[in-house]
């Protein structure tokens, strides 16, 4: 968080839990979240989810927990396998290769279970920060931060951090933000990013903030 951050963050997320709740919209990972109950399922639809539509990567998570809901059974099935059961999410291919990697490593290197810390989630093949961060959250309901592109970017226009990529502004964040917001900044500003407060196109009259954002142009 900047010295002297523009948005006032305890009135800001009062406003975004009560407009999350109202619109009904979650990203994919809460909706993989409320359908998945193992830490296994959680990571590898995480893994699916990249660069490819919400409901694609559901389709293709619930097609492959079908055939294998465990890393054992997912190491057990080949590539063309997993590829034919998550096609056509983006990339099925390689990310039938990385899974069925993940799989391998979780069952030799951990007795088949889901590591619990960042360090040891992101040993492993295809696991990155945002990735680990998230199944820490989500799975084991710790206190982590994720932040993709869309919590950067918006937490760069708010004056809470002033950062070049999405790591410094995790490193950041953890520094200043209050820790009752850690687990669910990524679900709010994941959703106002995906609806709108896009990249290209800010909609501040349809934004829940229009009345605190230090660029909204409602109060200019």
């Amino acid at each position: 968080m900047s010295k002297n951050p523009k948005i006032q963050v305890d009135k800001a997320f009062a406003a975004l839990r009560i407009w999350v709740k109202e619109l009904d919209y979650a990203p994919v990972i809460d909706l993989m979240a409320a359908g998945h109950d193992s830490p296994w399922k959680l990571l590898a639809s995480t893994m699916l989810s990249a660069r490819t539509k919400d409901a694609v990567t559901t389709k293709a998570s619930k097609s492959l927990f079908s055939r294998a809901d465990t890393p054992e059974k997912t190491a057990k099935l080949s590539v063309d396998e997993l590829a034919e059961l998550i096609y056509p999410v983006g990339f099925y291919r390689t990310k039938a290769e990385n899974l069925k990697k993940l799989a391998e490593n979780i069952v030799e290197k951990f007795g088949g279970v889901v590591p619990e810390t960042l360090e040891e989630l992101t040993t492993l093949p295809g696991v990155g920060v945002k990735t680990a961060s998230l199944v820490l959250i989500k799975a084991f309901d710790k206190y982590e931060i994720c932040v993709d592109t869309h919590v950067h970017r918006i937490s760069n226009m708010w004056g809470l951090v002033e950062t070049k990529t999405p790591e410094e502004t995790r490193v950041e964040l953890k520094k200043t933000l209050p820790k009752k917001y850690w687990k669910e900044i990524n679900q709010e500003l994941v959703t106002l990013g995906q609806t709108v407060c896009r990249p290209t196109k800010h909609e501040c009259g349809k934004c829940p903030l229009k009345e605190l954002c230090p660029v909204s142009t409602e109060h200019s």
